[in-house]
């Protein structure tokens, strides 16, 4: 039986492209080979690899405006390096709402100096800080979109005249936004897009060229773009399987018809939360993420039995992150609707058991 996934990442993928995708490592474009055996720079892999940038810039609705869509390795944790390196002269901003953001600002240190704007610590990341003030004279602000530990998202974005760099690894591809607002979008692919291996950046490009520092060739943005993201052998695997991933999402109808589908989900198991009294959301309500749901049982004495029932089920992933506790729905692009009703249905009866 195929399980509801619920993990927060290597994320559930689309069953059409995990069909795909196996079939390429059999026998690809009918070719004899696996596409794990033939060279990145046969023509056939170079049009995945620019498909898939094409892919990235369309959807996000950034084509012809100066970005270019790269695929890297190391993950976020990489781009909270690269980030610094390439654009940290003297100062940079950076919004600290949760482990990953806090990962990110101890590496942009060592290149200068960084200012947190807001933080939301105080209270163990439940929140979203707001009515902070961004500093004149910064080399960027760095945000984080979404937290998938703690389960808040960013509604609203500021306005500031500094380039706007958003770490957008756990929600990209899941909600309309005016994407030209940010001068860099990085996203480790294991968490909405593909497998892990890949990390998707997008960058403005008239942002880089400014710090007088050298750069190592592999830590500069300038030299992945002028190689068309191919100064390394790339992640083959995991950039084809994003590529037919971002297929599937246009197919579907883009960014706008999945957001729907992401709402409809969100709301249905936020509801549940809410209206049961066996559980507690962790994450304010106004700044709950649609892609991770965090909420704990209030009654611990019920929690072998909940586990029970979520594993007759066939519900996996749902344990929340040890900083939190309790328990987190991740409900990715790929995740139906169907497994959030599954899911609500076994909080529904733990109730009526207790």
């Amino acid at each position: 039986m195929k399980k509801h996934n619920f993990s927060a990442g290597p994320c559930i993928l689309p069953q059409e492209v995990l069909l795909k995708a196996s079939q390429a490592v059999m026998d690809f474009n009918e070719s004899g080979l696996s596409l794990i055996e033939i060279s990145h720079r046969s023509p056939d892999f170079v049009a995945v690899m620019e498909n898939a940038r094409a892919l990235a810039l369309e959807l996000l609705g950034l084509e012809n405006k100066g970005y270019k869509a790269l695929f890297l390795q190391g993950g976020a944790s990489m781009e909270f390096l690269m980030v610094a390196y390439n654009l940290l002269e003297n100062k940079a901003g950076y919004l600290n709402t949760g482990t990953w953001s806090d990962k990110a600002i101890k590496e942009a240190k060592l290149f200068g100096d960084v200012v947190e704007v807001g933080s939301s610590k105080d209270e163990n990341f439940n929140y979203i800080p707001k009515g902070y003030a961004v500093p004149e004279g910064l080399d960027y602000l760095h945000l984080t979109s979404n937290n998938t530990i703690f389960g808040t998202q960013i509604k609203k974005f500021p306005k500031t005249d500094a380039p706007l760099v958003c770490d957008m690894s756990s929600d990209i591809f899941s909600r309309e936004l005016d994407f030209s607002m940010f001068d860099i979008i990085y996203a480790g692919a294991q968490k909405n897009m593909g497998p892990a291996g890949a990390t998707l950046v997008v960058i403005k490009e008239d942002v880089l060229g400014k710090v007088s520092r050298k750069i190592p060739s592999m830590m500069d943005y300038q030299v992945h773009i002028s190689k068309d993201s191919m100064f390394n052998t790339p992640s083959v695997f995991a950039v084809y399987t994003s590529m037919l991933t971002l297929e599937w999402l246009k197919n579907l109808g883009g960014v706008a018809a999945i957001e729907e589908t992401n709402e409809k989900k969100a709301q249905l198991l936020y509801s549940e939360i809410d209206l049961n009294p066996m559980f507690n959301g962790y994450a304010n309500k106004e700044d709950r993420s649609n892609m991770n749901a965090t909420f704990t049982i209030a009654d611990e004495r019920l929690k072998d039995t909940f586990d029970k029932l979520l594993k007759e089920a066939g519900i996996n992933g749902l344990n929340g992150h040890r900083s939190v506790g309790g328990y987190r729905a991740s409900m990715y692009n790929a995740l139906p609707l169907e497994s959030v009703g599954i899911l609500v249905d076994v909080m529904s009866d733990i109730e009526r058991k207790a």
